[in-house]
């Protein structure tokens, strides 16, 4: 299929002024300048709020005497993720709480292990500057979503309030949300234009990326069985059936390779996370906003985003945003906020939400141009600051 030559959309025709909001693997070289092209003032005020975001980091790491390179490369999560491109995965159980790497997908370790091998430089290395063009690509398919649903500016806007989250320091650190991110984004885009099997294949990607990936799945698979009841696709129907292969394939590994059917789940009890529907959640927020006379101000944070998050959720649906990015974003909501494991991770499992920022983006453009320059200005500030506080104050992992 070429992806200059959609098939039918999931909301019908798509119109000619947004067939090229954004390329995807395959496009023709004419066509991938064309929408870089388009997608440069994104990408660079991308690039432009990180970089300021790093300066502060590095401003304040250099008056408390500690490293960047290490913060960003090899620490919590990172330090995993190498783990498994050095020695690969446990072959058993065991006992030990928050010990089993099996935990952790992958496609970022074995991507790091396999352009390690043929580029210079150490793995960390190539785990970072991967996690960064990543992020690129990601931010990329952010304004792609964005100028295909209403224009160019909304796309320059959600991309920019993308860069500009309070956790946004993830996307330039040895993680996966910048990988996830670019494999849901460019999904869901390849969905809203009718591109059925690469939709798919980058559903495949991010459900062999983070545990999440479900929530891409979930919004391809229910996008294109909707789409058959328009009339039969051969294209569709094979992206309903190939798009949860890579998380269930993923699953379905863990449980051979531990020789029990609930492998993975059990690793994921032995790391404190379980589906409570949400107990948990509110156990901690009613603790912290209720009891808590000197609550950790990483943590209000943390309860912030995800209040904000469901707000912004149901804005969304009063929007009535295309189906395929409420799936997505409510997906991923149910699983953030149904856990019962660790609280203080849960901002950032909300970053690749981005369709949550549409509102907001919609909102800024109808504004005056100072109110817009404000708001931006105030998201930057604060994005940079909590960056640089979760990586140098906040004693756990990000």
């Amino acid at each position: 299929m070429s992806p200059t030559a959609p098939d039918t959309a999931p909301s019908g025709r798509v119109p000619a002024a947004r067939r090229h909001a954004g390329p995807l693997p395959g496009a023709r070289a004419g066509s991938l300048r064309a929408a870089l092209l388009r997608a440069a003032p994104a990408l660079t005020a991308y690039l432009a709020v990180r970089l300021t975001s790093l300066l502060l980091l590095a401003l304040w790491a250099h008056r408390q005497r500690h490293g960047v390179w290490p913060i960003l490369a090899t620490q919590w999560d990172a330090a995993w993720y190498l783990g498994i491109a050095d020695h690969g995965y446990a072959h058993e159980l065991g006992t030990r709480y928050d010990a089993n790497n099996l935990a952790f997908f992958p496609l970022y370790p074995l991507l790091v292990k396999a352009v390690a091998a043929v580029t210079p430089g150490t793995r960390a290395t190539t785990g970072l500057c991967l996690a960064v063009a990543a992020s690129v690509v990601a931010a990329w398919g952010v304004f792609a979503v964005g100028a295909h649903l209403h224009d160019r500016r909304t796309g320059v806007l959600l991309a920019t309030l993308w860069a500009a989250l309070p956790v946004g320091l993830v996307q330039w650190m040895g993680y996966t949300e910048s990988l996830f991110t670019a494999c849901a984004a460019w999904a869901l885009y390849a969905v809203l234009t009718g591109r059925w099997l690469w939709a798919a294949g980058l559903a495949v990607a991010a459900g062999l990326t983070r545990p999440t990936g479900v929530a891409v799945a979930a919004a391809v698979t229910v996008a294109a069985l909707l789409s058959l009841r328009r009339g039969f696709s051969g294209r569709a129907l094979a992206a309903a059936l190939l798009a949860p292969l890579g998380w269930c394939g993923y699953v379905g590994w863990v449980g051979l390779r531990l020789h029990r059917w609930d492998g993975y789940f059990a690793v994921q009890r032995l790391w404190h996370n379980e589906w409570d529907g949400g107990v948990e959640t509110l156990r901690r927020m009613r603790q912290l906003l209720m009891y808590d006379s000197t609550p950790e101000l990483f943590l209000v944070l943390v309860t912030a985003t995800l209040l904000g998050s469901a707000v912004l959720f149901a804005l969304s649906l009063w929007d009535r945003q295309p189906l395929p990015l409420l799936v997505f974003s409510g997906v991923l909501l149910l699983i953030v906020l149904g856990s019962g494991g660790v609280y203080f991770p849960r901002a950032r499992f909300l970053l690749p939400a981005f369709p949550l920022l549409l509102p907001p983006a919609r909102h800024l453009l109808r504004a005056s141009p100072r109110y817009r320059v404000l708001m931006l200005g105030a998201a930057v500030a604060a994005g940079a600051y909590f960056s640089a506080y979760m990586a140098l104050v906040w004693p756990s992992a990000p």
